[in-house]
């Protein structure tokens, strides 16, 4: 059974920084393709990064491109989205997921996503 927990959301001013993990178990985590995605109340699900199994080519929404970057670390199971230059559009729930369709696009299949993380972001 597939296990996410995301860690290190927080409530920052814009401008800041933020680092999000998701330890990931229960699944052959190297041989994947994960990603993020956040929604905000009101709002439709959108995806925000994604990445292949072994690192390098990512995926990234156009709101987000040029502050955030997504990586992972195989060894510890782990994916990150380091957050830079926050703006208070970025507040939402983020979550972690596990993609099996259309890594690198802006509408990926998602199968399974932890509990999700709130990131909340002030004028």
């Amino acid at each position: 059974q597939v296990q996410l927990v995301e860690s290190g959301g927080d409530s920052v001013q814009a401008g800041g920084s933020l680092r999000l993990s998701c330890a990931a178990s229960g699944y052959t985590y190297s041989s994947s393709c994960m990603g993020w995605f956040r929604q905000a109340p009101g709002k439709e699900r959108e995806g925000v990064a994604s990445i292949y199994s072994r690192g390098g080519r990512a995926y990234y929404a156009s709101s987000v491109e040029g502050r955030f970057t997504i990586s992972r670390d195989n060894a510890k199971n782990t994916l990150y989205l380091q957050m830079n230059s926050l703006k208070p559009e970025d507040t939402a729930m983020y979550y972690c997921a596990t993609i099996t369709a259309r890594c690198w696009s802006d509408e990926p299949e998602y199968a399974s996503w932890g509990q999700g993380i709130q990131v909340t972001v002030s004028s």
